[in-house]
């Protein structure tokens, strides 16, 4: 397939819907404000593919659920789905999530592109059922743990809370930076206060302090901390997970949310139809539209691409698809492959950058590296 997406406005679409299940974290203790960049960029592309003319005739129809961050919710909404009929799954933003609802559709035989979540092992082995759009976080993190050895950083902590997700991201933090000559120490936010993290900051001669914490609490305080701890002058800030990318970063700490390095899945420049894609997620949601924004965008566009080529209705022919995809998206051409140490279909590799908000124009982000 080298289907480019459809320009609106041509024939809307008729006839009974294709339906699309769709996962994003709506409500707290979810990342609502990813869940809802996400779900501006899926309804964005089905809204485009209707205009167009829809999945042979067909309105594609988002069916969407609300995860909450929570594993089993989002296990019994996939259930709910197949049931339902849907022809495929796409979203969800937290990688636990996503690895459960990917299980489930697996089990089902339900097809699943999955738009945000990094965890390498989304699935316990091979399957052909599930894909991938975002980066396995191996790969990101790799190239955060370079922005950081290419900056000097030799001893670097991380503030880390107990989860399968941190777990991993700490893993590949050090086994990268080990043998190039950097130490990682470990700080359990299970135990520490932000006061003491400062402490434990300046007993180890930290240069950087990495947020692998949930947002706003407590990655918050630990900023404001650290920024107003004059011991800790100079010492860098960073939130791989991506954190500052969204205004509620900057809402919440101001002038001292700037300047912390974070990944992005974003070209240094858009081409026109992420531009144009841009502009109009922009419109809906009232800011700059985040990278998990074009992830959605991205996620439906392919899915609309396979259905048109494959079927809406045989659900093992969806998931056969996957190898054969080849779909312009908002950010390169999506093709998907078998990565090793990856289960899952993936796009290898989407652009990845380290970013941050400059310090003098919160509003503007730096590039600071790229993949």
């Amino acid at each position: 397939m080298s289907t480019p997406p459809s320009t609106p406005g041509t024939q809307p679409a008729d006839g009974p819907s294709v339906l699309i299940g769709a996962l994003a974290p709506l409500t707290r203790p979810g990342w609502v404000e990813a869940g809802r960049h996400l779900l501006a960029g899926l309804r964005l592309a089905a809204d485009e593919v209707n205009l167009a003319g829809g999945i042979a005739g067909r309105r594609l129809e988002l069916v969407v659920r609300d995860t909450a961050a929570d594993p089993q919710r989002a296990t019994a909404a996939v259930d709910e789905l197949a049931g339902l009929g849907v022809a495929a799954l796409a979203g969800e933003y937290h990688s636990v999530v996503a690895r459960a609802a990917a299980a489930r559709a697996d089990a089902l035989g339900l097809p699943f592109l999955c738009s945000s979540a990094v965890l390498d092992e989304l699935t316990e082995g091979p399957t052909e059922r599930v894909a991938r759009v975002a980066p396995a976080q191996s790969h990101g993190w790799r190239t955060y743990a370079d922005f950081l050895l290419a900056a000097g950083h030799r001893r670097i902590a991380v503030a880390a809370d107990p989860s399968v997700y941190w777990a991993s991201g700490t893993r590949i933090l050090r086994d990268h930076l080990a043998p190039r000559g950097a130490a990682l120490v470990e700080l359990d936010m299970r135990t520490l206060t932000p006061a003491a993290v400062c402490d434990a900051l300046l007993a180890h001669g930290a240069t950087a302090l990495l947020l692998l914490v949930g947002h706003p609490e407590p990655a918050v305080p630990i900023v404001r901390a650290v920024r107003r701890d004059g011991r800790l002058a100079g010492l860098t800030i960073g939130a791989p997970a991506g954190q500052p990318e969204f205004p509620e970063w900057d809402a919440l700490l101001g002038a001292d949310g700037a300047g912390v390095p974070f990944l992005r899945y974003l070209p240094e420049r858009l081409g026109p139809l992420g531009a144009r894609v841009g502009d109009a997620l922009r419109e809906r949601l009232g800011e700059a539209p985040s990278f998990v924004a074009f992830e959605g965008y991205d996620t439906v566009t392919v899915l609309a691409d396979v259905l048109r080529s494959h079927g809406c209705d045989d659900r093992a022919r969806t998931a056969g698809a996957w190898p054969h995809v080849a779909v312009e998206g908002t950010r390169g051409e999506i093709r998907f492959s078998r990565v090793p140490g990856v289960g899952v279909r993936q796009w290898a590799w989407p652009p990845v950058q380290v970013a941050d908000r400059d310090p003098a124009d919160r509003d503007r982000f730096r590039v600071l590296h790229t993949a």
